[in-house]
Protein backbone atom coordinates (compact mmCIF):
# COMPACT_ATOMS: atom_id res chain seq x y z
CA UNK A 1 0.00 0.00 0.00
CA UNK A 2 1.41 3.68 -1.18
CA UNK A 3 2.15 5.66 2.03
CA UNK A 4 0.39 8.65 1.83
CA UNK A 5 2.25 12.07 2.92
CA UNK A 6 0.51 14.10 5.22
CA UNK A 7 1.15 17.35 2.70
CA UNK A 8 -0.03 15.61 -0.21
CA UNK A 9 -3.00 17.54 -0.62
CA UNK A 10 -1.59 20.60 -0.48
CA UNK A 11 0.20 19.15 -4.19
CA UNK A 12 -1.57 21.28 -7.10
CA UNK A 13 -2.21 17.95 -9.16
CA UNK A 14 -2.76 20.34 -11.77
CA UNK A 15 0.99 21.00 -12.25
CA UNK A 16 2.91 18.90 -14.90
CA UNK A 17 6.43 19.20 -14.89
CA UNK A 18 8.90 18.95 -17.97
CA UNK A 19 12.73 18.44 -17.16
CA UNK A 20 15.05 19.16 -20.18
CA UNK A 21 18.06 17.89 -19.65
CA UNK A 22 18.83 14.94 -17.64
CA UNK A 23 22.54 15.06 -16.35
CA UNK A 24 24.26 15.78 -13.38
CA UNK A 25 21.64 18.50 -12.94
CA UNK A 26 18.43 17.65 -14.62
CA UNK A 27 18.00 13.62 -12.96
CA UNK A 28 18.40 14.85 -9.52
CA UNK A 29 15.67 17.35 -9.87
CA UNK A 30 13.18 15.25 -11.98
CA UNK A 31 13.86 12.39 -9.83
CA UNK A 32 12.54 14.79 -6.29
CA UNK A 33 9.78 16.27 -8.57
CA UNK A 34 8.79 12.77 -9.29
CA UNK A 35 7.62 12.52 -5.95
CA UNK A 36 5.25 14.75 -5.92
CA UNK A 37 4.49 15.54 -9.14
CA UNK A 38 3.89 14.09 -12.55
CA UNK A 39 7.42 14.68 -14.61
CA UNK A 40 8.74 14.19 -17.93
CA UNK A 41 12.07 13.92 -18.38
CA UNK A 42 13.57 14.86 -21.65
CA UNK A 43 17.01 14.02 -23.08
CA UNK A 44 18.19 14.53 -27.26
CA UNK A 45 20.54 11.81 -26.34
CA UNK A 46 18.95 8.37 -26.73
CA UNK A 47 21.15 6.03 -24.93
CA UNK A 48 20.39 8.23 -22.06
CA UNK A 49 16.96 7.64 -22.17
CA UNK A 50 17.45 4.33 -22.63
CA UNK A 51 19.68 3.85 -19.57
CA UNK A 52 17.32 5.59 -17.58
CA UNK A 53 14.45 3.57 -18.54
CA UNK A 54 16.26 0.18 -17.68
CA UNK A 55 16.90 2.08 -14.12
CA UNK A 56 20.39 2.83 -14.02
CA UNK A 57 22.05 6.17 -13.61
CA UNK A 58 25.42 5.57 -15.36
CA UNK A 59 26.22 9.76 -13.86
CA UNK A 60 26.01 7.79 -10.26
CA UNK A 61 24.05 11.07 -9.00
CA UNK A 62 20.89 8.69 -8.64
CA UNK A 63 21.66 5.12 -6.95
CA UNK A 64 19.55 2.24 -9.11
CA UNK A 65 16.72 1.36 -6.50
CA UNK A 66 15.87 5.18 -5.91
CA UNK A 67 15.70 5.92 -9.27
CA UNK A 68 13.71 2.83 -10.16
CA UNK A 69 11.03 3.84 -7.21
CA UNK A 70 9.90 7.21 -9.57
CA UNK A 71 10.21 5.64 -12.91
CA UNK A 72 6.37 5.24 -14.64
CA UNK A 73 5.91 3.59 -18.04
CA UNK A 74 2.89 6.35 -19.33
CA UNK A 75 3.39 9.81 -18.46
CA UNK A 76 0.74 12.29 -16.58
CA UNK A 77 0.18 9.79 -13.62
CA UNK A 78 -0.62 11.55 -10.41
CA UNK A 79 3.21 11.21 -9.74
CA UNK A 80 6.55 9.41 -11.06
CA UNK A 81 8.78 9.91 -13.78
CA UNK A 82 8.67 9.34 -17.61
CA UNK A 83 11.44 9.77 -19.56
CA UNK A 84 11.44 10.30 -23.13
CA UNK A 85 13.90 11.86 -25.66
CA UNK A 86 10.61 12.82 -28.52
CA UNK A 87 9.42 16.23 -27.60
CA UNK A 88 5.58 15.50 -28.66
CA UNK A 89 5.65 13.55 -24.76
CA UNK A 90 6.24 16.91 -23.14
CA UNK A 91 2.98 18.80 -24.62
CA UNK A 92 0.82 18.45 -21.50
CA UNK A 93 3.42 19.94 -19.05
CA UNK A 94 2.77 23.24 -18.06
CA UNK A 95 6.27 23.77 -15.98
CA UNK A 96 9.45 23.47 -18.35
CA UNK A 97 12.45 23.68 -15.98
CA UNK A 98 15.78 23.50 -18.76
CA UNK A 99 18.89 22.13 -17.45
CA UNK A 100 21.35 22.20 -20.06
CA UNK A 101 25.00 22.87 -19.72
CA UNK A 102 26.54 26.20 -20.02
CA UNK A 103 29.98 25.56 -21.39
CA UNK A 104 32.81 27.61 -22.55
CA UNK A 105 34.89 27.56 -25.95
CA UNK A 106 38.04 26.64 -26.71
CA UNK A 107 38.53 30.36 -26.61
CA UNK A 108 36.91 30.38 -22.98
CA UNK A 109 33.73 32.32 -24.34
CA UNK A 110 30.36 31.63 -22.88
CA UNK A 111 28.61 29.20 -25.37
CA UNK A 112 25.15 29.11 -25.37
CA UNK A 113 24.16 26.95 -27.86
CA UNK A 114 22.74 24.02 -25.86
CA UNK A 115 20.33 26.96 -24.19
CA UNK A 116 19.18 28.62 -27.71
CA UNK A 117 18.63 24.52 -28.92
CA UNK A 118 16.75 24.07 -25.80
CA UNK A 119 14.66 26.86 -25.78
CA UNK A 120 13.72 26.43 -29.51
CA UNK A 121 12.70 22.63 -28.60
CA UNK A 122 10.24 24.15 -25.82
CA UNK A 123 9.09 27.35 -27.91
CA UNK A 124 7.54 24.35 -30.30
CA UNK A 125 5.59 23.33 -27.63
CA UNK A 126 4.68 26.43 -25.39
CA UNK A 127 0.77 27.20 -24.74
CA UNK A 128 -0.41 29.81 -23.07
CA UNK A 129 -0.08 29.99 -19.58
CA UNK A 130 3.37 27.83 -19.57
CA UNK A 131 5.61 28.80 -17.10
CA UNK A 132 9.76 28.31 -18.59
CA UNK A 133 12.04 27.96 -15.75
CA UNK A 134 15.97 27.87 -16.45
CA UNK A 135 18.61 26.25 -13.95
CA UNK A 136 21.48 26.49 -15.87
CA UNK A 137 24.79 28.87 -15.04
CA UNK A 138 24.67 32.03 -16.83
CA UNK A 139 25.48 35.85 -16.36
CA UNK A 140 22.90 38.10 -15.95
CA UNK A 141 20.70 38.71 -18.23
CA UNK A 142 20.88 35.65 -20.51
CA UNK A 143 17.29 34.79 -19.22
CA UNK A 144 14.96 37.31 -20.45
CA UNK A 145 17.30 38.96 -23.21
CA UNK A 146 19.03 35.50 -24.78
CA UNK A 147 16.72 32.95 -24.02
CA UNK A 148 12.76 34.33 -23.93
CA UNK A 149 13.50 35.99 -26.93
CA UNK A 150 13.90 32.24 -29.06
CA UNK A 151 10.67 30.98 -27.20
CA UNK A 152 8.85 33.67 -28.56
CA UNK A 153 9.97 33.41 -32.10
CA UNK A 154 9.50 30.23 -31.95
CA UNK A 155 6.06 30.07 -30.26
CA UNK A 156 4.41 33.28 -31.04
CA UNK A 157 3.40 34.24 -27.80
CA UNK A 158 4.08 37.15 -25.96
CA UNK A 159 6.60 36.91 -23.25
CA UNK A 160 4.94 38.06 -19.70
CA UNK A 161 1.49 38.02 -21.40
CA UNK A 162 1.23 34.30 -22.81
CA UNK A 163 3.70 32.37 -20.85
CA UNK A 164 5.96 33.24 -18.04
CA UNK A 165 9.99 32.78 -16.94
CA UNK A 166 11.82 32.09 -13.91
CA UNK A 167 15.39 31.36 -12.75
CA UNK A 168 16.56 29.02 -9.50
CA UNK A 169 20.29 28.14 -10.16
CA UNK A 170 21.33 24.74 -9.37
CA UNK A 171 23.47 24.42 -6.69
CA UNK A 172 24.32 20.51 -7.04
CA UNK A 173 27.57 19.13 -6.04
CA UNK A 174 28.16 15.91 -8.15
CA UNK A 175 29.26 12.86 -6.39
CA UNK A 176 28.33 14.41 -3.11
CA UNK A 177 25.62 12.06 -1.62
CA UNK A 178 25.22 14.08 2.19
CA UNK A 179 24.30 17.78 0.04
CA UNK A 180 21.85 16.59 -2.54
CA UNK A 181 18.94 18.63 -4.13
CA UNK A 182 16.97 18.24 -1.41
CA UNK A 183 18.83 19.21 1.20
CA UNK A 184 20.19 22.52 -0.46
CA UNK A 185 18.36 26.15 -0.05
CA UNK A 186 17.22 27.08 -3.72
CA UNK A 187 17.39 30.38 -4.94
CA UNK A 188 14.33 31.31 -7.34
CA UNK A 189 12.78 34.12 -9.09
CA UNK A 190 10.34 34.78 -11.67
CA UNK A 191 9.70 37.21 -14.52
CA UNK A 192 6.78 38.92 -12.82
CA UNK A 193 5.85 39.14 -8.45
CA UNK A 194 2.89 36.78 -9.11
CA UNK A 195 5.19 34.41 -11.32
CA UNK A 196 7.99 34.28 -8.63
CA UNK A 197 5.95 33.24 -6.06
CA UNK A 198 4.39 30.47 -8.00
CA UNK A 199 8.18 29.41 -8.77
CA UNK A 200 9.14 29.26 -5.49
CA UNK A 201 5.59 27.45 -3.97
CA UNK A 202 6.75 24.92 -6.87
CA UNK A 203 10.29 24.18 -5.62
CA UNK A 204 9.49 24.57 -1.79
CA UNK A 205 7.12 22.06 -1.97
CA UNK A 206 9.99 20.05 -2.19
CA UNK A 207 12.92 21.47 -0.90
CA UNK A 208 13.38 20.71 2.60
CA UNK A 209 16.66 23.10 2.80
CA UNK A 210 13.97 25.65 1.95
CA UNK A 211 14.08 28.51 -0.79
CA UNK A 212 14.82 32.36 -1.10
CA UNK A 213 12.49 34.32 -3.76
CA UNK A 214 15.22 36.81 -5.12
CA UNK A 215 13.44 39.64 -6.11
CA UNK A 216 14.41 39.39 -9.91
CA UNK A 217 15.71 37.04 -12.62
CA UNK A 218 19.00 38.95 -13.02
CA UNK A 219 19.52 39.04 -8.78
CA UNK A 220 18.86 35.21 -9.22
CA UNK A 221 21.59 35.09 -12.51
CA UNK A 222 24.53 36.77 -10.65
CA UNK A 223 23.89 35.01 -7.43
CA UNK A 224 24.43 31.85 -8.89
CA UNK A 225 27.42 33.23 -11.12
CA UNK A 226 29.45 34.78 -7.99
CA UNK A 227 29.64 31.90 -6.01
CA UNK A 228 31.56 29.93 -8.19
CA UNK A 229 33.59 33.18 -9.23
CA UNK A 230 34.30 33.18 -4.97
CA UNK A 231 35.43 29.59 -4.61
CA UNK A 232 37.64 30.02 -7.88
CA UNK A 233 39.18 32.83 -6.60
CA UNK A 234 39.66 31.91 -3.10
CA UNK A 235 41.31 28.39 -4.28
CA UNK A 236 43.49 30.70 -6.65
CA UNK A 237 44.80 32.44 -4.04
CA UNK A 238 46.06 28.95 -1.81
CA UNK A 239 47.35 27.73 -5.25
CA UNK A 240 49.91 30.50 -4.91
CA UNK A 241 50.33 29.94 -1.38
CA UNK A 242 51.36 26.62 -2.53
CA UNK A 243 53.71 28.24 -5.52
CA UNK A 244 55.21 30.08 -2.66
CA UNK A 245 55.78 27.80 0.07
CA UNK A 246 56.95 25.11 -1.87
CA UNK A 247 60.08 27.89 -3.01
CA UNK A 248 60.52 28.38 0.84
CA UNK A 249 60.36 24.61 1.49
CA UNK A 250 57.23 24.58 3.40
CA UNK A 251 54.63 22.34 3.50
CA UNK A 252 51.39 24.18 2.11
CA UNK A 253 49.11 21.28 4.08
CA UNK A 254 50.91 22.10 7.25
CA UNK A 255 50.30 25.83 7.32
CA UNK A 256 46.72 26.13 5.89
CA UNK A 257 46.21 23.56 9.46
CA UNK A 258 47.89 26.48 11.48
CA UNK A 259 46.13 28.88 9.70
CA UNK A 260 42.54 27.43 10.02
CA UNK A 261 42.61 27.58 13.70
CA UNK A 262 41.45 30.81 13.54
CA UNK A 263 37.65 31.16 13.97
CA UNK A 264 36.98 33.09 10.34
CA UNK A 265 39.76 31.31 7.94
CA UNK A 266 38.26 30.04 5.14
CA UNK A 267 39.43 26.45 5.34
CA UNK A 268 40.30 26.33 1.05
CA UNK A 269 43.25 24.11 -0.44
CA UNK A 270 45.28 24.08 -3.33
CA UNK A 271 44.44 21.52 -6.14
CA UNK A 272 43.44 21.84 -9.72
CA UNK A 273 40.53 23.29 -10.63
CA UNK A 274 38.18 22.02 -13.70
CA UNK A 275 35.06 20.66 -13.95
CA UNK A 276 31.60 22.54 -15.28
CA UNK A 277 31.18 25.23 -12.50
CA UNK A 278 34.14 26.36 -10.75
CA UNK A 279 36.45 26.38 -13.58
CA UNK A 280 33.90 27.94 -15.94
CA UNK A 281 31.70 30.17 -14.66
CA UNK A 282 33.92 32.83 -14.00
CA UNK A 283 34.51 33.34 -17.72
CA UNK A 284 30.80 33.75 -17.78
CA UNK A 285 30.71 36.88 -15.79
CA UNK A 286 34.27 38.19 -17.36
CA UNK A 287 32.42 37.79 -20.33
CA UNK A 288 29.17 40.18 -19.13
CA UNK A 289 31.40 42.87 -17.06
CA UNK A 290 32.86 43.12 -20.42
CA UNK A 291 30.43 44.09 -22.66
CA UNK A 292 29.62 46.73 -20.16
CA UNK A 293 33.41 48.51 -20.67
CA UNK A 294 34.74 46.79 -17.53
CA UNK A 295 38.22 44.57 -17.41
CA UNK A 296 37.44 42.01 -14.53
CA UNK A 297 41.29 42.12 -12.87
CA UNK A 298 40.76 39.77 -10.25
CA UNK A 299 38.50 37.46 -11.33
CA UNK A 300 40.69 36.64 -14.81
CA UNK A 301 43.99 36.49 -12.74
CA UNK A 302 42.55 34.08 -10.77
CA UNK A 303 41.31 31.89 -13.83
CA UNK A 304 44.56 32.01 -15.22
CA UNK A 305 46.75 31.06 -11.96
CA UNK A 306 44.27 28.19 -11.72
CA UNK A 307 44.27 27.42 -15.74
CA UNK A 308 48.33 27.15 -14.88
CA UNK A 309 48.48 24.29 -12.21
CA UNK A 310 48.34 21.71 -14.45
CA UNK A 311 51.47 22.03 -15.79
CA UNK A 312 53.20 23.47 -12.20
CA UNK A 313 51.76 20.19 -10.77
CA UNK A 314 53.87 18.33 -13.79
CA UNK A 315 56.64 20.02 -13.79
CA UNK A 316 56.98 19.79 -9.66
CA UNK A 317 56.62 15.88 -10.18
CA UNK A 318 59.56 15.83 -12.75
CA UNK A 319 61.89 17.81 -10.35
CA UNK A 320 61.28 14.96 -8.09
CA UNK A 321 61.84 11.66 -10.37
CA UNK A 322 65.10 13.65 -11.19
CA UNK A 323 66.39 14.10 -7.10
CA UNK A 324 65.34 10.30 -7.00
CA UNK A 325 67.74 9.12 -9.74
CA UNK A 326 64.42 8.20 -12.17
CA UNK A 327 65.31 9.10 -15.41
CA UNK A 328 62.43 11.19 -16.86
CA UNK A 329 62.38 10.32 -20.32
CA UNK A 330 60.57 7.33 -20.96
CA UNK A 331 59.79 6.63 -17.48
CA UNK A 332 56.46 4.87 -16.72
CA UNK A 333 53.98 6.89 -14.76
CA UNK A 334 50.34 5.61 -13.21
CA UNK A 335 47.59 8.33 -13.09
CA UNK A 336 44.77 7.72 -10.76
CA UNK A 337 41.95 9.87 -11.74
CA UNK A 338 41.18 11.31 -15.16
CA UNK A 339 37.49 12.61 -13.95
CA UNK A 340 37.41 15.99 -12.41
CA UNK A 341 36.99 15.59 -8.69
CA UNK A 342 36.34 12.70 -6.35
CA UNK A 343 34.23 9.72 -6.90
CA UNK A 344 32.01 11.01 -9.79
CA UNK A 345 32.23 9.86 -13.40
CA UNK A 346 31.99 13.24 -14.77
CA UNK A 347 35.28 13.89 -17.07
CA UNK A 348 34.17 17.60 -18.66
CA UNK A 349 36.67 20.52 -18.53
CA UNK A 350 39.39 18.14 -16.18
CA UNK A 351 42.24 19.54 -15.51
CA UNK A 352 44.22 16.42 -14.66
CA UNK A 353 44.69 15.93 -18.80
CA UNK A 354 47.12 18.97 -18.58
CA UNK A 355 49.13 17.38 -16.04
CA UNK A 356 49.30 14.43 -18.46
CA UNK A 357 50.10 16.41 -21.80
CA UNK A 358 52.26 18.28 -19.86
CA UNK A 359 54.35 15.16 -18.15
CA UNK A 360 54.28 13.31 -21.81
CA UNK A 361 56.06 16.47 -23.14
CA UNK A 362 59.08 15.49 -20.88
CA UNK A 363 58.72 12.13 -22.73
CA UNK A 364 57.11 10.36 -19.44
CA UNK A 365 54.63 7.23 -20.44
CA UNK A 366 51.53 7.90 -18.50
CA UNK A 367 48.98 5.13 -17.59
CA UNK A 368 45.41 6.49 -16.78
CA UNK A 369 43.80 4.49 -14.37
CA UNK A 370 40.35 5.19 -13.57
CA UNK A 371 37.22 3.09 -12.32
CA UNK A 372 34.58 5.63 -13.05
CA UNK A 373 35.57 7.51 -16.02
CA UNK A 374 33.37 6.23 -19.22
CA UNK A 375 36.67 5.08 -21.64
CA UNK A 376 34.56 6.37 -24.52
CA UNK A 377 33.94 9.35 -23.28
CA UNK A 378 37.74 10.20 -22.47
CA UNK A 379 38.59 8.78 -25.22
CA UNK A 380 35.95 11.06 -27.51
CA UNK A 381 36.97 14.09 -25.45
CA UNK A 382 40.62 13.77 -24.78
CA UNK A 383 42.14 11.30 -27.03
CA UNK A 384 43.42 9.96 -24.48
CA UNK A 385 43.00 6.08 -23.25
CA UNK A 386 42.12 4.69 -19.95
CA UNK A 387 41.94 1.85 -18.15
CA UNK A 388 39.38 1.10 -15.26
CA UNK A 389 40.75 -2.09 -14.07
CA UNK A 390 44.13 -2.12 -11.48
CA UNK A 391 47.14 -2.50 -13.82
CA UNK A 392 49.36 -5.51 -13.22
CA UNK A 393 52.78 -3.03 -13.91
CA UNK A 394 54.79 -1.41 -11.78
CA UNK A 395 56.03 2.24 -12.34
CA UNK A 396 58.45 4.61 -11.70
CA UNK A 397 56.22 7.30 -10.71
CA UNK A 398 52.43 7.38 -9.36
CA UNK A 399 49.78 10.11 -9.19
CA UNK A 400 47.43 10.06 -7.36
CA UNK A 401 45.33 13.31 -9.16
CA UNK A 402 42.00 12.51 -8.36
CA UNK A 403 40.65 11.04 -4.62
CA UNK A 404 38.43 8.25 -5.48
CA UNK A 405 37.57 6.42 -2.52
CA UNK A 406 38.88 3.01 -4.24
CA UNK A 407 42.56 4.52 -4.45
CA UNK A 408 42.76 5.27 -0.96
CA UNK A 409 42.20 1.60 -0.23
CA UNK A 410 44.94 0.62 -3.35
CA UNK A 411 48.42 -1.35 -1.90
CA UNK A 412 51.11 1.10 -3.25
CA UNK A 413 53.38 -1.18 -3.10
CA UNK A 414 52.19 -3.40 -5.37
CA UNK A 415 52.69 -1.02 -8.17
CA UNK A 416 55.35 0.69 -7.48
CA UNK A 417 59.37 -0.09 -8.71
CA UNK A 418 62.50 0.45 -6.57
CA UNK A 419 62.76 3.65 -5.53
CA UNK A 420 59.49 4.51 -7.03
CA UNK A 421 57.76 8.39 -7.06
CA UNK A 422 54.34 8.36 -5.43
CA UNK A 423 53.37 12.10 -5.79
CA UNK A 424 49.81 13.59 -4.10
CA UNK A 425 47.81 15.79 -5.71
CA UNK A 426 44.86 15.57 -3.18
CA UNK A 427 46.94 16.08 0.01
CA UNK A 428 45.20 12.42 1.02
CA UNK A 429 47.56 9.64 1.47
CA UNK A 430 49.61 10.94 4.04
CA UNK A 431 53.11 9.53 4.67
CA UNK A 432 53.37 7.06 1.89
CA UNK A 433 53.65 10.10 -0.27
CA UNK A 434 56.77 11.51 -1.54
CA UNK A 435 55.45 14.84 -1.47
CA UNK A 436 51.94 16.51 -1.88
CA UNK A 437 50.40 19.64 -3.84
Amino acid sequence: MKKVNKNDDKIDRNIKVAIIGLGYVGLPLARLFATKYSVVGFDINESRIASLKSGTDTTLEVDDVTLQKVLVDNAYQDTGLYCTSSLNDLAACNYFIITVPTPVDKNNRPDLTPLYKSSESVGKILKKGDIVIYESTVYPGVTEEQCVPVLEKISGLTFNEDFFAGYSPERINPGDKEHTVEKILKVTSGSTLEIGLKVDALYKSVIIAGTYLAPSIKVAEAAKVIENSQRDINIAFVNELAKIFNLMGIDTQEVLTAAATKWNFLPFKPGLVGGHCIGVDPYYLAQRAQEFGYHPEIILAGRRLNDSMGEYVASQIVKLMIKKGISVNGANLLMLGITFKENCPDVRNTKIVDVVKALKEYGILVTIFDPLANANDVKKEYNLITINSIPNDKFDAIVLGVAHAEFLKLNFSELQKEDSLIYDVKGVLGAIADNRL
